[in-house]
């Protein structure tokens, strides 16, 4: 197929994938939000617990880098997350300079919930998909998430 540009590809050129990928981003933020409003959390807590459910403690640059986020937009979510007695910040051993960030038991609770809730949204929407679309949709979000600035 021809795009306006003249170059050949198979995308119609009134399609773009960012834009898809805004839709998508919004409609399961509102499901999410929706599922998990009795947590009282904003879509940012809600994924930096995500990426703390599974445990290990991360410093505030790796949490930064999970979550997508610069870490100096990071600390207010902490910040607040932290007040709410989620998580903790501590010094990672060997490095007292690394601020060490951990659920505390009811960040586990509310973490494992986001998680449940996730893993539950994403079932039920790839669940007509083959599984080389599901592959094939894993290497384009990664490939937009590495997109270098």
């Amino acid at each position: 197929m021809k795009s306006d540009s003249g170059s050949s590809d198979s995308v119609p050129s009134e399609w773009s994938a960012l834009l898809a990928l805004q839709r998508a981003t919004h409609a399961t933020l509102q499901v999410l939000a929706a599922e998990l409003v009795d947590l009282d959390l904003n879509p940012s807590e809600i994924n930096a617990l995500a990426n703390l459910a599974d445990g290990r403690g991360r410093t505030v640059s790796e949490l930064g880098a999970a979550v997508g986020t610069r870490p100096t937009t990071l600390t207010s979510i902490l910040d607040r997350l932290e007040r709410r007695g989620h998580i903790t910040r501590g010094t990672r051993p060997g490095d007292r300079r690394a601020v060490l960030i951990e659920l505390t038991p009811s960040g586990r609770v509310a973490a494992d919930t986001i998680r449940q809730a996730i893993s539950g949204l994403e079932r039920r929407a790839l669940a007509g998909l083959p599984a080389d679309a599901i592959t094939g949709l894993r290497a384009a979000l990664q490939a937009l998430t590495e997109v270098p600035s």
